[in-house]
């Protein structure tokens, strides 16, 4: 800002610079919000925003009710979040994983897994590291590398299987590069990585030192191979922050509920970050969650096919829509190319897509920061009820009729 003189001689404030920081600059509104109030103004399916139109398990439910009305957790919770959570979730990687994690110095409950990413990027990285992401990735990975003031690099995931190139991934490495960031099963593309390409990047993150940051919140929606986290690898726990949540896994996305697991040093840095941006959050929904970690096997068995046979149900849809369908590993969504029907433009195919047919989708192209990639793939998420995809299917079919 700097002043000058108006016709009468009286100083004025100029401003010389924008407002929004430059590191955040060409971010603006997400394509979600974007989607979403598309859906709203047209009364279209909303099939671009991950999130399931129906609630979890009434268990779950009544328990975040029992919890606000005995007043637990309606006053600040303990900063690393509440002991039943803590110990639920060490619990639950026992159970699931076989790894033995210290609910009091392991893990740190957040607002979420968006909250876990940002503290972690801002607790781990200074300005000018090189930070490693498979492309396409969350829009909220390259918002929080930049509010750290890191720079992302992409590896590139290409169709049709979306499988990671283990030696662009080596050749990415450079003395700059400070942490890996993963997420597998993958967004959007559903991807899940393989034992031995788990194996290979563990191998890579303990030759060149690097720390790695593994966003798992599909980790209960792989439908094909299987999950194995990362921490749990040779050289890996000590290098490793777990990130996952339970909106993914129990249907209340709307609870913002999320963990880091980590070793102690890993933790106490996440949380000095965490501790300045949301302090503590959703008091009672951590003491729901807690019971939720607990509920039997057969649970997360049910919810994963129950979500398989909804994939298959759009997917096929989709195919007979005259899309190309890359049918998911994991995940809530399903990435297709509209080449095939004679178009080229995913953005503007999404945004038209709701007054041709009464359908809202996401263009893959805003996932990806390499220019040229992705321009004519679209996600579709199938978090969905079954008369709720088979009517989606039924208006897509308009695009071949």
């Amino acid at each position: 800002m700097f002043l000058a003189g108006d016709e009468d001689g009286d100083l004025l404030a100029v401003r010389t610079r924008g407002l929004l920081s430059s590191r955040l600059g060409g971010m603006g509104t997400t394509i979600f919000a974007e989607m979403s109030a598309l859906a709203a103004a047209t009364g279209a399916i909303n099939l671009g925003q991950g999130f399931p139109d129906t609630d979890g398990p009434e268990a779950v439910r009544e328990a975040a009710v029992r919890a606000l009305r005995e007043g637990r957790g309606n006053q600040y919770p303990p900063g690393p979040g509440v002991p039943e959570l803590r110990v639920a979730i060490a619990a639950h990687q026992k159970r699931f994983y076989d790894l033995d994690v210290d609910p009091d110095t392991e893990v740190l409950v957040t607002a979420g897994a968006t909250e876990a990413i940002a503290a972690a990027m801002l607790a781990l990285l200074e300005p000018g590291d090189e930070v490693i992401a498979f492309e396409p990735f969350y829009d909220s990975y390259a918002a929080c590398v930049a509010m750290a003031g890191a720079r992302l690099l992409p590896l590139t995931l290409r169709a049709p299987d979306f499988r990671p190139d283990l030696d662009a991934l080596r050749a990415l490495v450079t003395p700059r590069t400070r942490l890996l960031l993963l997420n597998s099963p993958h967004n959007p593309t559903g991807m899940v990585l393989t034992d031995a390409e788990l194996a290979a990047i563990a191998e890579l993150a303990v030759e060149r030192d690097l720390l790695v940051v593994t966003d798992e919140v599909y980790e209960h929606l792989v439908f094909d191979g299987r999950h194995l986290p990362l921490i749990g690898l040779p050289g890996m726990r000590e290098r490793t922050v777990a990130i996952s949540s339970a909106g993914k896994a129990f249907s209340f996305t709307g609870w913002k509920v999320g963990w880091v697991t980590a070793a102690p040093e890993l933790v106490a840095a996440v949380r000095t970050a965490k501790q300045f941006l949301t302090y503590v959050c959703s008091g009672p929904f951590q003491y729901a969650v807690a019971e939720a970690l607990h509920l039997p096997d057969d649970y997360f068995t049910a919810f994963r096919d129950g979500l398989r046979a909804r994939r298959d149900l759009l997917a096929d849809g989709l195919v007979t829509a005259g899309f190309e369908v890359y049918r998911p590993a994991g995940t809530y969504f399903i990435t297709t190319d509209i080449t095939s029907l004679g178009e080229r433009d995913a953005l503007a195919f999404c945004r038209d897509l709701p007054t041709r047919c009464g359908v809202v989708a996401v263009p893959n192209s805003v996932f990806y920061s390499t220019p040229g990639v992705g321009g004519a793939q679209v996600r579709f998420a199938f978090c969905k009820r079954e008369d709720v995809l088979r009517e989606a299917a039924a208006r897509l079919r308009r695009l071949v009729e």
